[in-house]
């Protein structure tokens, strides 16, 4: 009996989340702990950046344990054309979470110009059209009454979509800023008492930098994100990189992120990153969430729930294509 009201408890907040993601304008887009490892998944600029044909795929699992917890794969393309002056590529992802899942596609371009002898700056825009499915009524038997699950918000559309992006990098450092989704598409609109609620696909801003100390053997990279979205809270990861030999990185994470299910205005998780070069084309990467809000079981039984709670886990691949001896021989640090 203890067991089956943890699971509920579970599900209720998760679907709160859900909810609030639609109507308080919170957390829509994906999140990914490896995104300074996966940045052309959030900004279209960056397309052609490490100037080869470049495949990176990326699946999240999040708050194992919960029924209806977060899933995200994506997977990228690109490849620089016109003597590395443009970038083109493809992303496609899939999230859910719930009853709820959204399936897109975007085509980014940019526009690279040298600002110095090592530093580009790229413009970037991309074209998307996603497939959101929200159905909601299919937990009636749950939420009998309301109103939001009688079938009136219920979700199964195609949206165009379009982004935007700035990235300037060097050898040593970078810094992005980005709007993956410009249109403010209108998925749904239901009453509750009167009042008229409209769920939004909302219109979220990133801003990232890191850059590379060090030299030899041994090199750490600190990096940050910021994410924004209007009426919800400012979201910030924080994370190190420690490079041993330009083939093994390990790093270490903070986040607050913009929906936080445990109301409290705390760090949510903290993350443990683990990158490793296996050859000039290939890399590896995986990532471990601790989650650090109420939706985890800190307060379990036994040790191991104690430790282990809800954890999410991150696996990503990379391979790239027509490398050089000159690039094999300057790792990509962006």
């Amino acid at each position: 009996m203890k067991a089956l009201k943890l699971l509920f408890g579970k599900l209720t907040v998760l679907m709160l989340g859900l909810l609030l993601a639609t109507e308080t304008k919170a957390q829509q887009e994906v999140m990914y702990s490896q995104y300074m490892f996966n940045t052309l998944a959030i900004n279209p600029s960056y397309a052609g950046s490490r100037d080869v044909l470049s495949m990176t795929a990326l699946g999240r699992y999040q708050w194992i344990g919960v029924n209806g917890s977060p899933t995200t794969y994506s997977f990228t393309l690109d490849m620089p054309v016109k003597n590395e002056k443009m970038g083109i590529g493809l992303m496609a992802y899939s999230d859910a979470i719930g009853v709820a899942r959204t399936t897109g596609i975007n085509i980014p371009y940019a526009y690279r110009v040298k600002l110095g002898a090592k530093t580009t700056m790229a413009l970037g825009v991309q074209l998307g059209l996603d497939h959101v499915s929200n159905n909601l009524s299919s937990v009636a038997n749950v939420a009998s009454g309301d109103a939001v699950f009688d079938g009136t918000s219920d979700v199964n559309k195609l949206f165009p979509n379009a982004g935007l992006g700035l990235f300037i990098s060097n050898d040593r450092s970078y810094f992005g800023f980005s709007v993956p989704k410009i249109i403010e598409n209108s998925l749904s609109q239901y009453e509750v008492g009167g009042e008229t609620f409209v769920t939004k696909q909302k219109r979220h801003f990133f801003a990232m930098m890191g850059f590379v100390m060090g030299k030899g053997n041994f090199k750490v990279k600190p990096s940050m994100m910021l994410r924004y979205t209007n009426g919800a809270p400012l979201g910030i990861d924080g994370n190190i990189n420690f490079w041993i030999r330009d083939k093994i990185a390990l790093g270490f994470s903070a986040r607050k992120s913009q929906a936080t299910l445990s109301g409290q205005e705390v760090m949510d998780a903290v993350v443990g990153i683990f990158e490793l070069q296996l050859t000039p084309q290939l890399r590896i990467g995986y990532a471990y969430d601790y989650n650090m809000t109420s939706i985890n079981d800190r307060n379990g039984e036994n040790l191991k729930n104690r430790l282990v709670g809800t954890p999410t886990h991150e696996g990503l691949l990379r391979y790239e294509f027509g490398y050089g001896k000159d690039k094999i021989l300057t790792p990509r640090y962006f």
